[in-house]
């Protein structure tokens, strides 16, 4: 026998490398109509930028070595031209020296791959402008930027290839710009995943323009021009064409064979073509989407090396073995997050009329109390009835590639919402935790399947279509002051069940928190107390926020210039340098914004503060801090799950109280509960944070609260001694007012408090103390329950009455706990 194998790389090297280890005696020729038959494809961008510093690293054979292993006779530089199918035999062109011969065979591979989109756009072929296919390209780039001066580059496109050319251009020291057609980058993700990206490269500095095309290029003054659909124009010496890739299918076309409706060489499950006798592989064939049912392509090597192996044995063996299909798994690194996607999309669902639902949720990278858990989101797309997976999406950074290979196995297996429920993984606290981010994922998904939570999604949640909803944010009133769902009404979760009566029963409610957790519980609160339309939101805030915000990042350059003496300058002065550097890192919100807060306290006008956070809410909120205080946010960035901002302290503008309204707190502390002191506290402190005057008042059982932890003996009445003896002692004392369990529930919420990095409340009352919040205690309860003074902690001052209704008077705000 035969064998003739048209492309090399990873389907046609694949396939040939299977043949003689299933047939030893058969000749096999390779025609490759480049100078390299097996390279590592996907590593070229990470060459250009210098990650990858040796070039010979980018080869896993050479002609040589793979003769030596194989006894394949490779012939480079040598393209078919033709095939002649009553004859069997092709017509290969030497490359090299233009002399063209005729090559017979009894069983033929086709394995041209794909090639890269170049449209007819005026001065496409300008100097400087590239695309990337395969190493002939990559060394053509690498000289280039190597012998020229590139201080601004322009990558057409956003899918994975140009995204990665990006950031290795952008490791090279060049500004890039990135211009994409469609309302997002990488087009496999839906939107609110894609718009996860998009937060992240501003972090980056890089220009993107998105919903934006290119019209022509020139060239001016040395450098490429690049102009735009909307009337922009690009300065660059470098231009990345990363629109696309086609299926190479002219060889097959001109042979007659069946091409399918994606341009792609269509293949029966055997991966046989048209021709009995002839088979294809990789990037260039059609198959049947084992989701969808539909034809469709996948420029992937995963598939490509599998599909090698497949057809090598069915030559050899005699079509024994069915191609199940690809489910498109792919996987980028974009600086310093891991974006993936396997399966179908929910718009790719839409689009083809498959019914679906989603859900969104955001979980740790590991267990939270372990050193540098950073935030994972994944997003599933499920069938409706049977739960069946569609499709996973996952966006993070340590542990993002192990999630998504769990998600892609159950889709390849046809697995269901409650397998990811079912996944026994690997667990220790610097890997994973007791529930993965999958299991996560499982656990909301058969909520939903179940009926136990209804979902509504962010895109409901805009327009018009939101007035039917009564919208309820259940998260903190800290959170809550750093921004909100236009016309939501913020009622804690943790206080809900005391005013249910403020909630319409005639209305849809649409709930959400920050990721969707408290959501949930709040949700079911509601379902089991006769609200009868109750949704999630899906994600929570924390997705709503990012997919309705600003996504492009256009001009972010304007103000530099690139002088004569090649360097980059600012024609704005820089700022000054920051005086004071502040590690909020592990604390969760509030706590980021206090310790900015207390920073600023003792900083004069003009200086910086740099704080570091790993809270992923923290992006948002200072910069709401900043825009409520009057303080100027200099540099937002993120780097490895690490939010970095540099604030200016602003000189504080004189103002009238009659302008603003009263911004003084009064807080009336009647409970000694623990979870009650703990939102007493938290209120007090974020009050505090944005420069308001607060004032807590203590009466009765809130007493206990601010008793010393050691106090001096005094002298008491057999009444308050045995209030002694009934009450806390202090506040490590104070129980739960649910669930306290005979002590057990109080002790887990507290080691979950130091687990999850929250504050404790004796830190809380520390810091309310530091931040100038006045503490008073009622002096009639003090007098009823044998309280004395000397028991009460340092700060505290005595009042009545008449001192409270003072304070009140001046408040914007009296509340009751």
């Amino acid at each position: 026998m035969k064998y003739l194998i048209v492309g090399g790389v990873a389907g046609g090297a694949t396939t040939a490398a299977r043949l003689r280890r299933m047939d030893e005696q058969s000749q096999i020729v390779m025609f490759e109509r480049g100078e390299h038959v097996s390279y590592a494809n996907c590593g070229l961008p990470y060459y250009i930028g210098g990650t990858i510093a040796e070039r010979e690293k980018l080869f896993l054979q050479t002609p040589q070595s793979f003769n030596a292993r194989f006894n394949v006779d490779v012939r480079v530089n040598a393209e078919v031209v033709s095939i002649n199918r009553s004859e069997k035999t092709v017509t290969v062109r030497n490359l090299a020296s233009g002399e063209e011969y005729v090559e017979s065979y009894n069983k033929l591979v086709l394995s041209p791959g794909a090639e890269p989109v170049r449209p007819p756009l005026p001065g496409i072929d300008t100097e400087g402008i590239f695309t990337l296919r395969n190493v002939t390209d990559t060394d053509r780039i690498k000289r280039y930027v190597t012998e020229n001066s590139i201080k601004r580059a322009v990558v057409v496109g956003a899918g994975f290839i140009g995204l990665e050319m990006a950031e290795n251009l952008h490791q090279l020291g060049a500004l890039v710009s990135i211009v994409e057609m469609s309302e997002q980058v990488m087009t496999p993700l839906d939107y609110s995943m894609a718009s996860i990206v998009h937060q992240h490269l501003k972090t980056k500095n890089v220009e993107f323009y998105l919903k934006e095309a290119v019209t022509a290029f020139r060239k001016e003054n040395g450098q490429l021009v690049v102009s735009l659909k909307s009337g922009r124009e690009l300065k660059a010496e470098l231009v990345i064409l990363s629109i696309g890739v086609r299926p190479d299918n002219k060889l097959a076309k001109e042979a007659g064979l069946e091409i399918g409706v994606t341009g792609g060489i269509k293949v029966n499950e055997h991966l046989q073509t048209s021709d009995d006798d002839i088979y294809a592989v990789g990037d260039a064939i059609e198959y049947i989407n084992p989701i969808t049912q539909k034809p469709t392509i996948t420029y992937l090597a995963g598939p490509a090396n599998r599909q090698g192996r497949i057809c090598a044995d069915n030559i050899v063996f005699g079509n024994e073995i069915a191609y199940k299909g690809s489910i498109a798994t792919a996987i980028a690194k974009v600086f310093d997050i891991t974006v993936g996607s396997t399966g179908v999309a929910g718009k790719t669902l839409k689009r083809e009329g498959i019914p679906y639902l989603e859900s969104t949720t955001h979980s740790a990278s590991h267990a939270g109390y372990y050193p540098g858990a950073i935030p994972m989101t994944i997003k599933i797309m499920y069938a409706p009835e049977t739960g069946k997976l569609y499709g996973a999406q996952v966006v993070g950074y340590d542990g993002t590639d192990k999630r998504l290979d769990m998600l892609a196995t159950i889709i390849k297996n046809n697995g269901t919402i409650h397998d990811l429920v079912d996944i026994e993984h690997a667990y220790a606290p610097p890997y994973s935790s007791a529930k993965d981010p999958v299991n996560i994922a499982g656990y909301v998904a058969e909520n939903i399947l179940a009926g136990k939570m209804r979902p509504i999604y962010w895109r409901q949640l805009i327009g018009d279509d939101v007035q039917e909803f009564f919208l309820l944010d259940v998260r903190t009133k800290e959170e809550h002051a750093l921004g909100t769902i236009p016309g939501a009404v913020n009622i804690p979760v943790d206080s809900l069940r005391q005013h249910l009566n403020e909630i319409p029963k005639d209305k849809k409610i649409a709930v959400f928190c920050a990721v969707g957790l408290r959501g949930h519980v709040a949700s079911r609160i509601l379902m089991q107390n006769g609200f009868a339309e109750v949704y999630n939101l899906s994600g929570g805030y924390k997705t709503y926020q990012t997919a309705v915000q600003k996504q492009s990042n256009e001009d972010i350059y304007a103000n530099l210039t690139i002088e004569k003496d090649d360097h980059i300058y600012q024609k704005t002065p820089k700022v000054k340098v920051q005086t004071l550097k502040v590690d909020a890192c592990g604390l969760q919100c509030p706590g980021p914004i206090m310790k900015l807060k207390k920073s600023f306290d003792e900083t004069q006008a003009g200086d910086m503060v740099e704080v570091t956070s790993t809270d992923p809410g923290f992006a948002r909120d200072v910069q709401s801090w900043c825009n409520s205080t009057g303080n100027r946010l200099v540099s937002l960035t993120s780097e490895k799950g690490v939010i970095t901002a540099i604030a200016e302290k602003v000189e504080a503008k004189a103002t009238t109280q009659a302008a603003v309204g009263p911004k003084n707190k009064t807080l009336i502390v009647f409970s000694d509960d623990l979870d009650r002191a703990l939102a007493t506290f938290v209120l007090a402190n974020g009050a505090a944070a944005t420069g308001h005057k607060v004032t807590l008042f203590f009466t009765f059982w809130g007493l206990n609260v601010i008793k010393k932890q050691q106090k001096p003996a005094v002298s008491k009445d057999i009444m308050g001694r045995m209030f002694g003896w009934m009450m806390p002692s202090s506040s490590l004392k104070l129980k739960l007012s649910k669930m306290h369990m005979v002590g057990m529930g109080t002790a887990m919420m507290r080691n979950e408090m130091k687990r999850k990095g929250i504050d404790s409340l004796e830190s809380l009352i520390q810091q309310a103390i530091d931040n100038g919040v006045e503490l008073i205690a009622c002096q009639m309860s003090m007098d009823m329950m044998g309280v004395k003074q000397e028991e009460l902690l340092d700060n505290v001052s005595i009042g009545g009455v008449a001192t409270y209704m003072e304070r009140a008077e001046n408040a914007g705000v009296n509340l009751f706990i």
